[in-house]
């Protein structure tokens, strides 16, 4: 059973920077890639940020520029580090890797961390 947590969220103002962190554990063979997702209220949960393990990166378009996706690979931990934050980013940050956990490729989610960012 692999399982993720996500830390680091909270309020902010407009402007500031935030830094996401999220913590894999249990048994993980290989990891294909990893990201960052978010939901807004009454919107559908969006693509933030996506890593592969060959470093390749791709980014939201309201986000480039102002959000890097990094991962720490002792720590089994990947980050996601925002800046120039605005009030649309305010929702639920969350975390997914897709990988080998011996059974096939899979994907597990975190339970999320919110961002609210005040104007």
């Amino acid at each position: 059973q692999v399982q993720l947590v996500e830390s680091g969220g909270g309020l902010v103002q407009a402007g500031g920077s935030m830094r996401l962190s999220c913590v894999a554990s249990g048994r993980i063979l290989s990891i294909n890639n990893m990201g960052w997702y978010r939901q807004a209220p009454g919107k559908q949960r969006e693509l933030v940020a996506v890593m592969t393990m060959g470093d390749s990166r791709n980014y939201a378009d309201s986000v480039k520029g102002r959000f890097t996706i990094s991962r720490d690979n002792a720590k089994m931990t990947v980050y996601l580090q925002m800046n120039s934050l605005t009030p649309e980013d305010t929702a639920v940050y969350y975390c997914r890797l897709g990988g080998d956990w011996g059974q096939g490729i899979q994907v597990t989610w975190g339970p999320g961390t919110q961002v609210t960012v005040s104007s």
